[in-house]
């Protein structure tokens, strides 16, 4: 079973437009899977290029034009999954933008703080940017209908994970699984991260004050670290789609800067993993 994401339309209206499309999300999000739905809806032969696998980085690292001819071929679309894998990613998308402007690369990376730095300034003016979450409820009730989708309530436990809401005689296995270190694997290898019990705590801190304002100082206090690691690790954590902030109202905007921000989830059921908080509904 496979659950249509909204963003394919959109993507799919930007083809061929001598732009590189990128689509940012965490893991086990769907990313992939998204790729095989636009495949579908494409009557060309795509060429498949994992940036998990070590030939592959090591084929797109500090490549030439040349090269890249060779590896592309005939190919009018090319998809590169995990690009962040990839050393010069950037450098080597804006060579295929440039010297092959009829051919359509999508790729995806699983954290933004990699990818983003690689290609920001070399594909400034030549990329589409998405952002791909969890299941949304409209996506849920185009796939199920309105009424089942309504007697459906375990994503307010489980959250919307695909494979959560695909397999859901086995969401608690599944759910504990993916919020265990798997989900944290970018923060964890990336230079400088190595404390993943830190991580963790930090974690359900924040788990345990949703819709309140977090004050560094106080989280720094309790976790026994600086301030500065404080913010270095939620920056992270957003960039790598585990959490996102929102930051005060005010009239006076100045007074809205000083004021404090609140955390939240992108997906609800990671939030009640890390706190143990699976009870019934009802």
């Amino acid at each position: 079973m496979i659950i249509k994401r909204k963003l394919k339309d959109k993507i799919l209206s930007n083809f061929f437009k001598n732009k590189v499309i990128i689509i940012y999300g965490a893991r086990q999000v769907g990313k992939t899977v998204l790729l095989k739905q636009l495949e579908k809806s494409i009557n060309e032969k795509i060429l498949w290029l994992n940036g998990d696998e070590p030939d592959v980085r090591e084929e797109l690292s500090n490549v030439t034009s040349t090269q890249l001819k060779l590896i592309i071929g005939n190919h009018k679309i090319v998809f590169i999954d995990e690009a962040q894998r990839i050393k010069h990613i950037g450098l080597t998308l804006k060579l295929i933008v440039d010297n092959f402007p009829e051919v359509q690369v999508v790729t995806t990376g699983s954290s933004s703080f990699e990818l983003a730095d690689e290609i920001k300034e070399p594909l400034t003016g030549r990329k589409f940017e998405y952002f791909l979450y969890p299941l949304s409820y409209e996506e849920i009730i185009d796939h199920f209908g309105y009424i089942e989708a309504k007697r459906y309530l375990n994503f307010v436990k489980y959250g919307l994970y695909p494979e959560i809401i695909v397999k859901n005689e086995n969401a608690k296995e599944i759910l504990y699984n993916l919020s265990d270190s798997y989900l944290y694997k970018d923060l964890l290898i990336y230079e400088g991260i190595k404390k993943h019990s830190l991580l963790v705590k930090l974690l359900q801190a924040l788990a345990l004050q949703i819709g309140n304002e977090v004050s560094f100082l106080e989280l720094a206090y309790l976790l026994g670290v600086d301030k500065n690691t404080v913010e270095k690790y939620l920056n992270l954590l957003e960039q790598s789609f585990v959490i996102f902030r929102l930051n005060a109202l005010s009239r006076n905007l100045r007074n809205e800067i000083k004021k404090g921000k609140k955390f939240y989830f992108w997906d609800v059921g990671k939030r009640n993993a890390l706190i143990s908080n699976l009870m019934n509904l009802i």
